[in-house]
């Protein structure tokens, strides 16, 4: 039994190893949350915006690229607030920072495009 459970160990610790740098390599990442779900699904859109949305962000002066690589990726998605199970797309409110959010945003995620509709400064 000894000897079986020390190939398992020769084979085992070198493959995680392997397998850990080749995915830390393509910046995997194994979150299945469904936050981070959400996040990363609606990243892989098209991104639409409604007339008001994009006033919204002028006059508070957030770019596309704020809004890609930090309000969307470190948003959280409210759940009991938003309608994730509407067909044919989910309408979903992400809210920014987690801790005393600064932002509300509403948007729907349909399978090719994100189509923002809002977007409020809370503070």
């Amino acid at each position: 039994m000894l000897k079986k459970l020390k190939f398992y160990a020769i084979g085992l610790i070198p493959g995680l190893l392997i397998v850990f740098f080749i995915l830390n390599q393509k910046g995997t990442s194994c979150s299945y949350f469904p936050n981070d779900r959400v996040i990363a699904e609606t990243l892989t859109k098209d991104f639409f915006y409604s007339e008001n949305f994009k006033k919204e962000m002028e006059s508070n002066k957030i770019t596309e690229k704020q809004l890609k690589d930090e309000i969307i990726t470190n948003g959280t998605i409210d759940f009991d607030r938003s309608q994730a199970q509407k067909q044919p797309c989910p309408d979903y409110l992400l809210v920014y920072p987690k801790n005393n959010p600064q932002y509300e945003i509403y948007y729907s995620k349909c399978k090719e495009k994100a189509e923002f509709t809002s977007f409020k400064k809370l503070k």
